[in-house]
């Protein structure tokens, strides 16, 4: 056999280099094994999985536990408060019980006739009510209980909404917080993957082996994967909280907003994280990733702080559902509050994952151009450029 038949089979009975997609995968599984032998990531992972279970279940605890306001029921005020629910009433033989147990702490206040009224409090005035009663407080008025008696007047509203005002802050809070703390703190981590790899020459090694586009994959694909799998069993614990505490009618006006929820927080990580490494790249310093990777971490801010302030305000969210940064938390609340149409959620995500593709492309080059480039940071001219 010649030299050369010699060197064609050697040639054939080599393996095959991986393709794309499994050298991809390959870079993305380093990523996931790298992150979940880290011990703070763990730690950190654990403490927002369980301060997310906490918050339903104190929640629910605290509600279930909370008591309406004791008082001490004198005379004809014990028949007069009799089947309340709003007040929990301890009958009281005389006024001198009844001032012992408001003394005591036992209740929060005294409700008595106003003749016997003044036995305990000599200022009170006879025939001032024109119920007939008077509260007596310890220290203070006792607004709690002087509101529980009152007789509300008719109530009206030019435009009612479904949702409670405190329901829907809470509601839009929590997607904005989750999308805050998962968007940055992985777009961070991949930040300073591709900084530490470029300071210490790795990404030379690597680069020898795959391409530079089936390396941004890989990084893109393992850390969208743990920020998904981070979102969905917060998420999960948190309906599996509202239904095992018995939350049963918010755990329903939530499941369709948390579920559009985690499908556009899918495609907008996947955008931010291509535009993280794009941003990173452009140094050589774990020092000035800051410096650069600073419009992308406003970009995650911005959708936080809008929904906080204009939580109410339905031309503000209305905007950002269809601004793809702020899509994944501003959609979802339209759908929460049922202000958004059936079609509307499909659109913004078609709008979402267009900006997605468009976010990859730009990363890619930028990641590419700038990535082997060490010393000063790298203009986004030079960058953008072939």
């Amino acid at each position: 056999m010649s030299r050369a038949e010699q060197s064609r089979v050697a040639a054939d009975a080599r393996p095959a280099a991986p393709g794309f997609a499994a050298s991809a995968w390959l870079v993305a599984v380093r990523e996931i094994m790298v992150r979940l032998r880290s011990v703070a990531f763990v730690v950190s992972t654990a403490i927002i999985v369980l301060a997310a279970l906490a918050a339903v279940v104190i929640g629910s605890v605290v509600s279930a536990n909370a008591e309406p306001p004791g008082v001490a029921a004198v005379g004809e005020a014990q028949e007069a408060l009799a089947g309340t629910d709003e007040l929990r009433v301890v009958d009281a033989a005389d006024t001198a019980e009844a001032e012992q147990l408001l003394r005591d702490g036992e209740v929060d206040a005294i409700v008595a006739p106003d003749a016997l009224a003044a036995e305990i409090v000599p200022e009170a005035e006879p025939g001032a009510s024109p119920i007939g009663l008077t509260v007596i407080g310890l220290d203070g008025p006792a607004g709690s209980v002087v509101q529980a008696l009152s007789v509300p007047p008719n109530v009206a509203v030019l435009d009612p909404s479904d949702q409670d005002p405190g329901l829907v802050y809470f509601v839009a809070l929590g997607f904005g917080l989750v999308f805050f703390m998962s968007a940055l703190t992985f777009g961070q981590i991949i930040a300073q993957s591709v900084v530490e790899e470029k300071q210490t020459r790795v990404v030379e090694v690597l680069l020898s082996a795959i391409p530079v586009r089936t390396l941004l994959t890989g990084k893109v694909v393992g850390n969208s994967l743990l920020a998904f799998a981070q979102i969905v069993v917060i998420t999960g614990l948190a309906l599996l909280g509202l239904a095992v505490t018995g939350q049963r009618v918010l755990f329903g006006e939530l499941g369709p907003s948390v579920l559009w929820f985690i499908v556009f927080f899918l495609f907008g990580f996947v955008m931010l994280a291509a535009l993280f490494a794009a941003a990173a790249a452009m140094v050589s310093r774990a020092e000035d990733v800051g410096t650069t990777t600073t419009p992308v971490t406003m970009l995650v801010m911005i959708p936080y702080f809008l929904v906080v302030f204009f939580n109410s305000n339905e031309t503000v969210l209305a905007v950002m559902s269809y601004v793809p940064f702020s899509a994944p938390v501003g959609m979802p609340v339209r759908v929460f509050l049922g202000t958004a149409e059936w079609w509307e959620p499909l659109v913004s995500l078609v709008l979402l994952i267009a900006t997605t593709a468009l976010a990859i492309l730009v990363g890619s080059r930028i990641y590419g151009n700038a990535l082997l480039r060490m010393g000063a940071r790298v203009k986004l001219r030079e960058a953008l450029g072939s």
